[in-house]
């Protein structure tokens, strides 16, 4: 019974941290606000730019992006682990669109990408 015990914990275990990877960008994201780097400062928003837009980060790999509840782009994404640009140290990169992101942030409600570029504008989301 100890055996079993400790079998379940363990696999558990393993499956939280599967669970907390990279893979919880599965989801549907809606965006919230971008707003550029420090060589091209702005604010945009939904009421500000006039349209809403929302992707989804699919299971198979592919992103779908909407503007107005429209489909738009249906692409691939990738993630994997890279340099980030502005401070030279290793973060989670998504590739999709043809541009690559840092991810800077990302739990249950918020996910916020980094252009992985001099300019680097973010790009904020919720769930």
């Amino acid at each position: 019974m100890k055996h079993l015990f400790i079998s379940f914990t363990v696999f558990f275990l393993f499956a939280s941290f599967n669970t907390a990877d990279s893979s919880s960008i599965i989801n549907t994201w809606t965006w919230e606000k971008s707003v550029g780097g420090s060589s091209n400062p702005y604010l945009a928003t939904p009421k500000t730019i006039g349209f809403t837009k929302k992707v989804i980060f699919t299971s198979n790999g592919r992103v779908i992006t909407y503007k107005n509840n429209v489909e738009i782009r249906n692409s691939a994404y990738q993630i994997e682990k890279g340099i980030g640009y502005v401070d030279q140290a290793e973060h989670d990169l998504v590739t999709f669109e043809g541009k690559t992101y840092v991810i800077e942030k990302l739990d249950n409600q918020n996910l916020t990408i980094v252009s992985n570029n001099q300019d680097g504008s973010r790009t904020i989301f919720k769930r």
